[in-house]
């Protein structure tokens, strides 16, 4: 038994000699080197380039007051911003690769490791530049522009060749693949509606409240240079859920159509509470 553990260690020991312990170790401190290296010199190209990118259109900026073109250079400065990140990762991890001995240029150039980058999302990632490309070219959402895509609605915060960025009315920052974009409703190139609908009785007196309405709109629309023609009163309109509501629609400057809304909403209201005219959220606060 004891001789079988000498011979074992002897095997071992022949085994290890074979290995050049010194060059193994001299190449894995000049790896480490590099990979430091390279990593420095990365932070140092991203924040010069950063800087640079922000400088230019800064400048840029400072020459257009323009709203629509000051919406045109944010979107390309975001963009600038995203090629050049994405640019500076790839030669980056390229870098650390080619140092720690992997043949990059081989796989890249195999037909069998394309076919399953394709396999692991590459597809989808080209399927998301081709959008984000055309998104941008066609000028379909601009930054600081208001839209809706999907579900989500909200102010354009960055438009990327991956990703367009949304922020939610209440601050929620939304991520949305390019590619799964396919209807964008952009609510900041022409004027918008206000469309106020105030739920009535049967019993209301319709003709009296739409007086009351006209009366405020004559007096209230000079006050607000964002109403861009005269409100149209359409009467009284039945909802999806079965109630009466009398709707007026106010064509105003795109931005200011919530605004417009809440405010108008408000005096009329107050303009029918004094009149004594009873509305369902007056008789009824549960409805």
């Amino acid at each position: 038994m004891i001789n079988q553990k000498l011979n074992s260690a002897i095997n071992w020991q022949k085994y290890l000699q074979y290995f050049e312990w010194d060059k193994i170790l001299t190449n894995l401190i000049q790896s480490i080197i590099w990979i430091i290296f390279f990593s420095i010199l990365f932070i140092i190209i991203r924040k010069i380039g950063r800087g640079l990118i922000n400088h230019f259109f800064k400048r840029y900026r400072s020459k257009y007051a323009d709203n629509f073109v000051e919406k045109r250079i944010s979107t390309f400065h975001s963009l600038s911003l995203n090629v050049f990140m994405y640019s500076l990762w790839f030669f980056w991890i390229y870098s650390i690769l080619s140092v720690i001995g992997i043949p990059v240029g081989t796989l890249v150039a195999s037909a069998g490791i394309f076919s399953l980058a394709i396999g692991l999302g590459a597809q989808g990632f080209v399927s998301d530049i081709v959008s984000g490309f055309f998104i941008i070219l066609e000028k379909q959402a601009e930054v600081g522009e208001y839209v809706q895509i999907g579900t989500i609605k909200g102010t354009v915060a960055a438009v990327g060749l991956r990703t367009t960025q949304i922020v939610s009315d209440d601050g929620t920052l939304n991520f949305i693949p390019n590619r799964s974009i396919t209807t964008i409703s952009n609510m900041s190139r022409n004027n918008m509606v206000a469309m106020i609908q105030i739920t009535i009785l049967p019993e209301t007196p319709i003709q009296q409240a739409l007086e009351i309405i006209e009366q405020v709109n004559t007096k209230k629309t000079p006050e607000y240079p964002e109403i861009v023609d005269s409100p149209n009163v359409l009467g009284t309109v039945t909802l999806p859920t079965g109630k009466l509501a009398l709707q007026i629609n106010i064509t105003a400057k795109n931005g200011t159509q919530g605004k417009i809304s809440h405010d108008f909403l408000g005096f009329y209201l107050e303009a029918l509470q004094q009149a004594d005219i009873l509305l369902p959220s007056q008789n009824y606060p549960n409805q």
